[in-house]
């Protein structure tokens, strides 16, 4: 058998008030990396900032990472860092801020270097300068305990999946009121991402004992705590538990890797700017049925959960907190159908090639994924 690593931050902090722990962290310069709005507004940049200077730290602020960041945003970023000089990067955001902050961190320490290479998997090592804190605002994409980074070319339309060992952070605060203040929208769209995380994870070929059991808790606390989250904000047991979820579930998909699920999320993402975690929510059950024929996870999974269809269990959560069945009625990101058409056989193509296919447990085909998004953009029975 092949060798397996298990990798995570050394240091995992959670609970409330747990952003305080910035003031722990030794150096003489941090960046904060965010997105700016809600941080902001919220008035956590500003906290964040306040333990780092009483670290006794020189702190600088870069904001405005967009939602998708850009390969452009992070070669700037990486050029800032460069003339700062900082000890600690440290993302404070949703999974774009840590995203970006990832790939910043590359072109920081290693100036000039190719994304076409990142793309390519082709990785430098990393904390020859800095190492990396991350503070999750949504409990979602668990960058802030992954090994990956999503960045898009806006040129060529497409998310690329960055894998690179080195990105696993050196320390994970994961505070949940900082998640408290995600509107519902956002909630529903983040808890719906760490579902498919935690299921992808599960299925995934390269899913083993180590992985398995926190993806399995990961799905039970989103479906028990999810909806709690979605009707009032200011629940802070479901905040807290979507925030351990999202935490436990990258900790498996970060070891196990996902599925088509994500590949195909990452490309009509990276054209449409479809919400990842919508995405995801969408497409789940749909691949889970076409995947039932490859695997009997799906059923050790129902047994282990105690309901008798996870993908229809799924489709009533995605209904109870607001997310549609299907592309075509999405409310939240409009998708014309002659656009969809244009660019599907495209889409297929490079959702086939993407990099959380090769973990898929039913080998699959451009022919086959292209018959998926027809499926998921119309709600049809997907028929193989």
């Amino acid at each position: 058998m092949a060798i397996k690593t298990f990798a995570i931050p050394r240091t995992i902090v959670h609970g409330v008030d747990s952003l305080e722990y910035l003031k722990n962290l030794e150096g003489k310069k941090a960046v904060l990396v965010t997105g700016g709005h809600s941080m902001k507004k919220f008035g956590f940049l500003d906290q964040a900032k306040k333990y780092l200077e009483e670290a006794g730290m020189e702190v600088m602020i870069l904001d405005g990472v967009e939602p998708d960041p850009s390969v452009k945003t992070c070669l700037e970023g990486g050029k800032k860092m460069e003339e700062f000089g900082p000890d600690w990067i440290i993302p404070i955001g949703g999974g774009s801020a840590m995203d970006a902050a990832k790939a910043m961190w590359i072109f920081y320490e290693h100036p000039g270097y190719s994304f076409e290479k990142l793309a390519a998997f082709d990785n430098p090592p990393l904390r020859t300068k800095a190492k990396m804190a991350c503070i999750p605002s949504t409990s979602g994409t668990a960058s802030e305990i992954t090994a990956f980074s999503v960045i898009t070319d806006t040129e060529k339309e497409i998310k690329y999946p960055l894998v690179h060992p080195d990105f696993v952070p050196d320390v994970a605060i994961c505070d949940p009121v900082i998640a408290s203040k995600m509107p519902p929208r956002i909630t529903a769209q983040t808890g719906m991402d760490v579902m498919t995380h935690a299921v992808e994870a599960f299925v995934s070929t390269s899913a083993d004992d180590y992985t398995s059991p926190l993806a399995i808790r990961a799905i039970e606390l989103v479906f028990e705590n999810l909806k709690k989250a979605y009707d009032n904000g200011e629940d802070m047991d479901a905040r807290e538990k979507m925030h351990d979820a999202s935490t436990l579930a990258g900790m498996a998909f970060s070891n196990a890797s996902l599925g088509i699920v994500h590949s195909m999320a990452h490309k009509i993402g990276g054209i449409f700017h479809l919400t990842h975690g919508e995405a995801n929510a969408i497409m789940l059950p749909y691949i889970i049925d076409y995947n039932r024929k490859a695997t009997d996870k799906y059923d050790k999974l129902e047994k282990i959960l105690g309901i008798d269809d996870i993908a229809e269990e799924i489709r009533k959560l995605n209904e109870a907190v607001g997310l549609t069945a299907n592309i075509k009625d999405g409310k939240n990101t409009v998708i014309e159908e002659d656009k969809f058409l244009e660019v599907l056989d495209k889409m297929s193509e490079n959702a086939f090639k993407d990099a959380c296919t090769l973990t898929n447990p039913r080998e699959t085909s451009p022919e086959d994924i292209k018959k998926i998004y027809e499926a998921a953009y119309y709600g049809k029975k997907v028929e193989f």
